[in-house]
């Protein structure tokens, strides 16, 4: 590779959070021929202590063998040694020749300290496995795990022969419930045949002895062949191993691991719990799916831990208050089933009941998207949390701009993909591009950023990154995400898109870029040569924000800034829509106000002096609280982002419903609105105990109403008491 120390030494010098330390001298052939090179640099930087920073990936195991042998270098865990690639990304592409400003971004990234370390999920595994599946089946995959873990067997299909060694508990019968997690997953079967497998001792006197031939060599009764001469009984000689008169016996256990290897999986989620895999015993690729399975089932004993993904503020969630549901994003994206409604909590007010949501940790696998979906950002990703996601993009962006000078700074468009499948169609698209003419490689302007997952970067860091110099932000799909994933992003961006298509500027800022293998490469590097779309004039130096409404305000408030030609107001989709208003229904309104008592994000408010409901229009995330509060219906979402006054009318209350203030008949103090009185009065107007001087005590105050019941006791019904 050709690289430009001086550009890319004065790049990393000019962006914060970077330093251009050991640029003095380039590498071009760093893989073997210059490992003496690498030796210096593990000397020079256990001195110093500061992390060593090495710019390939294919010799990382050399690098960390070689630095162990280096005498005076000190070891990874005194001084971490990080890798990145500059090869496939940057150097290997038809644009290598203008690729320093990517080189660049990439270094400026990987120089960055880590994110700060979060709190863990524990599991523990004694190793206990039960095998789920047909006989035969189940009692070979058992075999191929027996030295490593305790195994029992579940045998729900009979038809195929056992194993004559009783080596292992073994049951027969139809699951009913599994559920958990690696380390304790709770299993309940039933069990309705004849023949406990558990007591038998498969000496197949009972086989011989049936004239039927129902008794196979799976030690099942077929109870349609059998006609009850009970030949079976009498040659058995294990008590209780046959039992005709046996009622159907629901059965439960817990255990470590579950292999299971029946048609249909016991979790139809997209992502099982850990733990549990699903291998049927039909189909291409069942035997490979085994040996993957058994492979991985074998290293699952002892503690594990995984970071917990998500930090969760019930009090910003909009999910439910007094029985009533609003928002259900993160419920409906979560493709591990961890989300759940949780109506226990409570609320502020003794005894209101707030809602919101639980997360289990031990479920969740740190895809993100419910932070991705959430409006409110009650729900955040936590590793990394979004102000060190924020950085890593704003990194990126400065150093690409500061190598490349102001020509380039308009044209980046950040790849975002996986650490996985994302990364390794990156490298095999830049492999190609080195050794096919049909392949251009990841252009220079492609800023290619790994993510833990997809998913787990959303509209306030894309808005975020257009606002900070990013001409467009695209998402690289392969089979790793959920169906619920792709809506949610296609989503999120869709929205995105309305509010930059709605400020001015022109072009597609957002996509989806999928692809599965090798033989996607070629339409995803024609993806790729999208020409760049409109961004700002001056990049934002706004920081993200841990909270995800900040970030959002901050980075529209630089967008409206720059905006070549703004709408007063820009409709949103209503799908996944996070800002909008509200319409009431004046003639359905009684201003009776349970919808402020509702509404979670103080956007609704009432006004003491007078009969008034008011709105922050900033504030209101749609979460639709307030409408299946109303009891009178006259309230409907309008998904829309106003800016009006330059954006400063969103962001004040305003008045949207009001009435005139009744008076007590009695002793003329107000105390309810005319139009709630009114409708009051109208609907008890035919009803029997509502007559006479007991429906004029409708339109007085509590304490006239008490007065005057007392004060005509002949006019007193006994529903006045």
């Amino acid at each position: 590779m050709t690289l430009d120390a001086l550009a890319l030494r004065q790049a990393l010098a000019k962006t914060p959070g970077a330093h251009s330390d050991g640029l003095d001298t380039v590498h071009t052939l760093l893989c073997r021929r210059e490992a003496g090179a690498f030796q210096r640099a593990a000397k020079a930087t256990s001195a110093s202590a500061d992390e060593l920073l090495v710019a390939c990936t294919q010799e990382a195991r050399l690098f960390l063998e070689l630095n162990d042998a280096t005498e005076g270098a000190a070891g990874v865990a005194e001084r971490p040694i990080r890798f990145v690639n500059i090869r496939e990304t940057a150097g290997w592409s038809r644009d290598k020749a203008a690729a320093t400003p990517k080189i660049a971004a990439l270094l400026a990234v990987a120089q960055l300290p880590a994110p700060e370390p979060v709190a863990t999920a524990s599991y523990r595994s004694g190793g206990r496995c039960l095998v789920v599946g047909p006989a035969q089946a189940a009692e070979r995959a058992a075999a191929l795990l027996d030295d490593t873990l305790d195994v029992s067997v579940l045998v729900s299909q009979g038809g195929s022969a056992l194993a004559q060694a009783h080596g292992r508990a073994t049951f027969t019968g139809q699951p009913t419930r599994i559920t958990g997690w690696l380390g304790q997953f709770d299993v309940a079967w039933r069990s309705a045949n004849p023949i406990d497998l558990d007591v038998c001792t498969r000496c197949n006197a009972c086989v011989d002895a049936c004239p039927e031939g129902a008794i196979g060599l799976d030690y099942q009764v077929d109870l349609a062949a059998c006609q009850s001469h009970r030949d079976c009984v009498r040659v058995c000689d294990a008590a209780g191993a046959i039992d005709f008169d046996r009622a159907p016996t629901v059965h439960e256990d817990r255990f470590d691991l579950v292999l299971d290897l029946r048609e249909q999986p016991a979790f139809s989620q997209h992502q099982p719990p850990q733990g549990y895999f699903h291998v049927p015993t039909r189909g291409a690729g069942a035997e490979r799916g085994l040996t993957d399975a058994v492979l991985k089932l074998r290293g699952l004993v002892g503690e594990f831990e995984k970071p917990r993904f998500f930090r969760y503020q019930p009090k910003l969630c909009a999910h439910s208050r007094n029985e009533q549901t609003g928002c259900t994003a993160c419920i409906d994206v979560c493709s591990a089933r961890a989300v759940r409604s949780d109506g226990s909590r409570k609320g502020k007010t003794k005894g209101e009941q707030a809602g919101g949501i639980a997360v289990e940790p031990h479920l969740c696998v740190g895809c993100g998207a419910c932070s991705t979906v959430c409006p409110s950002g009650a729900l955040s990703f936590a590793y990394p949390g979004p102000a060190d996601m924020g950085r890593r993009l704003r990194t990126a962006l400065a150093a690409y701009g500061h190598a490349g000078g102001p020509a380039q700074a308009g044209a980046a468009a950040l790849l975002l993909h996986s650490e996985g499948a994302g990364a390794r169609l990156i490298d095999d698209l830049g492999r190609g591009a080195r050794a096919s003419r049909d392949l251009q490689g990841l252009p220079a302007r492609v800023l290619p950023l790994a993510l833990w997952h997809t998913a787990s970067v959303g509209i306030d860091l894309w808005l975020a990154a257009i606002a900070q110099g990013a001409s467009q932000v695209w998402v690289l799909l392969t089979d790793e995400e959920a169906p619920e994933y792709r809506q949610a992003l296609a989503e999120q961006m869709a929205v995105a898109q309305a509010v930059l298509t709605g400020l001015g500027y022109r072009g597609e800022h957002f996509r989806l870029l999928e692809a599965r293998d090798a033989r996607d490469l070629a339409a995803l590097d024609a993806a790729l040569r999208t020409a760049a779309a409109q961004t700002v004039a001056r990049a934002g130096t706004f920081a993200v924000q841990t909270d995800k409404r900040a970030t959002l305000e901050l980075a529209m408030d630089h967008l409206l800034a720059q905006a070549p030609q703004p709408a007063d107001e820009v409709a949103l989709p209503a799908a996944g829509a996070p800002f909008g208003s509200l319409l009431v229904d004046a003639d359905k309104c009684t201003l009776c106000l349970a919808c402020v008592g509702a509404c979670p994000e103080a956007a609704l408010a009432d006004n003491p002096d007078t009969p008034q409901l008011r709105f922050i229009e900033k504030n209101c995330v749609q979460c639709g609280l307030c409408a299946t509060t109303c009891p009178e219906r006259a309230i409907t979402l309008q998904p829309r982002l106003w800016l009006a006054d330059g954006g400063k009318a969103r962001k004040s209350a305003r008045v949207i419903a009001q009435d005139q203030p009744w008076a007590c008949v009695r002793c003329h103090k107000p105390f309810s609105t005319l139009r709630a009185i009114e409708n009051m009065a109208a609907r008890l107007a035919g009803h029997s105990a509502f007559q006479g001087a007991a429906a004029e005590r409708l339109k007085m105050c509590s304490d006239c109403r008490v007065i005057d019941m007392y004060s005509n006791p002949g006019e007193v019904r006994i529903t006045d008491l």
